[in-house]
């Protein structure tokens, strides 16, 4: 039997996050999400996909240490991304930079120590070009901050509030991991046939550029800013669903029900955006609810994780246009958690297709053919 899309096809076993469509769940190695962005930091997560457990104080002391070894970018990754035109999409840049820093590079498959530099290098490339873009040099990486504050100091220049780091922190948690989504499954793809751990990242990019997948909270804010206002919600949503054009930040592959991310980040947008905005970006989500409802009253459609990421990366002062490469800071540690799963118990990922052309066919000579 030919399913579209693979949906419902189990192609893979993970003990590293499970998704309950049905009720609303997340799990990360049996930990729930919201368990998770109330009471741990990204660092954290990323230990337990790694290693299996939540760290004790020793354990992540090591790793913040490890991470904060591999912020400054190797000589080799400055000439290329002098190079890349201004006008060049952050989440290109990434997938470009990515692929070099495996240049020259001896091959290995991929192991811990390279998931733990690459964490720690993408947010660094990312900054570096936007910096570069906007015409200012970049910036020396520091040991003393967090991941996420690292992140949005190497940005700006300076050091994050405490509720700014927070919110990014909460998010990257949020985003570290999904099951086999197209990225990750792309990257496992990758890792199945022994290749190496940049070839990897660089396809797991270029699955999450994709605006169906992480291209989607830019469009998200592109809704809110073209809406403006509450009063313009419902005709804009009206002419737009007329148009057969999709409401972004709606709907989701796996839940048929609330997406337990987007609730966390609803609460978290009310903490961080300026109340006229979120009092936008909630009318502009229940008028979306309720517009989809009324279309399709047979479907159960929900916000998903994408509308409120969009407030939130906002908020914490991120251009749009970073917002989807931000997800891949976010998805790193998944993501690299993934390839080394697969390599533990691996076999080359090789699903077939049903040939659906002609069957028997003759070859007419070049110059008789019309």
């Amino acid at each position: 039997m030919i399913t579209t899309g693979l949906e419902n096809v189990v192609v893979a076993q993970t003990a590293l996050s499970r998704v309950d469509g049905e009720r609303g769940g997340l799990i990360y190695r049996g930990y729930d999400i919201h368990d998770l962005a109330r009471a741990v930091s990204f660092e954290e997560v990323a230990h337990l996909f790694w290693y299996g457990a939540l760290p004790t104080r020793a354990q992540l002391d090591a790793l913040r240490t490890q991470l904060a070894a591999h912020r400054a970018l190797p000589d080799a990754a400055w000439p290329i991304l002098r190079a890349l035109p201004p006008n060049t999409a952050p989440v290109d840049a990434l997938r470009t930079l990515v692929s070099a820093l495996g240049a020259g590079q001896p091959f290995t498959r991929p192991d811990l120590a390279q998931a733990i530099a690459l964490t720690a290098q993408v947010p660094a490339l990312l900054a570096a070009f936007d910096r570069a873009r906007r015409g200012l040099a970049p910036l020396a990486p520091r040991d003393d901050l967090d991941h996420a504050a690292h992140y949005l100091y190497l940005l700006s220049g300076r050091v994050p509030t405490e509720q700014q780091k927070r919110a990014l922190d909460t998010y990257l948690i949020l985003l570290a991991d999904h099951g086999l989504n197209a990225s990750t499954f792309a990257a496992r793809v990758v890792a199945s046939t022994w290749s190496d751990v940049y070839s990897c990242i660089t396809a797991a990019l270029g699955a999450l550029k994709g605006p169906l997948h992480g291209g989607a909270p830019a469009r998200v804010l592109d809704m809110l800013q073209a809406i403006g206002a509450a009063e313009n919600a419902e005709r804009w949503m009206r002419d737009a669903l007329a148009r057969q054009e999709r409401l972004m930040g709606f709907g989701h592959r796996m839940y048929k029900t609330a997406d337990p991310r987007a609730e966390i980040l609803r609460d978290l947008a009310r903490e961080v955006c300026a109340p006229d905005f979120f009092a936008l970006a909630q009318h502009v989500e229940e008028t979306g609810l309720r517009l989809l409802h009324e279309q399709r009253p047979a479907e159960r459609i929900y916000t998903n994780v994408e509308f409120y990421s969009a407030a939130v990366l906002h908020a914490v002062g991120l251009p749009k246009d970073l917002f989807t490469a931000t997800f891949a800071v976010a998805r790193m540690s998944g993501w690299t958690a993934h390839i080394l799963e697969q390599l533990s118990h691996n076999r080359i990922i090789r699903p077939d297709a049903e040939y659906v052309g002609p069957l028997v066919q003759s070859v007419i000579p070049l110059d008789q053919r019309k």
